[in-house]
């Protein structure tokens, strides 16, 4: 997959871009935890669901928020964060621009910028936020979802709390016309260290299941569903 470099609004972002079989292949995002935390777009969870879009014929994106690797600029309490984001997003549309569907994903503190993002960007068909910090950070801007999703958490997490992700998924569950998946996944920490296997799993289960013909999958929401 090409290392890339494009334009954000602090300078340049560096990123790695793999490239769909189709001409309209659907596009995701990808977005790294905690910058001053040692998230970088090469963490393994976001490494893992990089993959997953891209075995499902996905093109798909991961890029180092500012001042993270080769990205110029410096951290920005999440406000430019979310413009690094955006901007990515444009790239990726801009070679893209036939795309069948958009997604975003995100983990920690970048499922946190990805839900935002989602609630700027109307285009956004589906989401997957892994340890989204609930009651960590506010997600209240989340009113209402508006897009379905798969979240999934970690039963033995110490950083991010397994009960207030359960309420955040319980919360927007209950909006009309969308449906949220949420998947615990049990002896699991933050870092899913010994459980990306399973992580990774649940994730493609989803997406191949949202990727059905919207015919085939009448009456189950905006993106159909998996196991939760």
């Amino acid at each position: 997959m090409p290392d890339i470099i494009f334009p954000g609004p602090d300078g340049r972002l560096e990123g790695r871009y793999s490239h769909g079989p189709e001409a309209n292949a659907p596009i995701a995002l990808v977005l790294h935890p905690h910058p001053l935390y040692g998230g970088t777009m090469n963490n393994k969870v976001v490494y893992n669901l990089f993959h997953v879009f891209s075995k499902r014929g996905f093109s798909v994106l991961r890029f180092n928020f500012r001042g993270v690797g080769r990205s110029q600029g410096s951290f920005d309490q999440g406000v430019g964060e979310l413009s690094d984001a955006a901007a990515a997003l444009d790239w990726l549309q801009s070679v893209n621009a036939n795309a069948s569907a958009v997604w975003i994903a995100g983990f920690s503190f970048g499922a946190w910028i990805a839900m935002q993002l989602l609630m700027r960007r109307p285009e956004i068909d589906g989401f997957i936020a892994v340890a989204p910090p609930a009651g960590m950070f506010d997600f209240g801007f989340l009113a209402p979802c508006p897009s379905s999703g798969l979240i999934i958490q970690g039963s033995d997490d110490k950083i991010v709390s397994e009960p207030e992700v359960a309420k955040l998924a319980q919360r927007l569950s209950l909006q009309k016309g969308i449906k949220i998946d949420y998947k615990k996944i049990q002896g699991a920490d933050h870092f899913f260290e010994g459980k990306l296997d399973e992580l990774t799993t649940a994730a493609d289960k989803y997406i191949k299941a949202s990727l059905v013909p919207t015919s085939a999958r009448a009456g189950k929401g905006a993106l159909g569903g998996s196991e939760g």
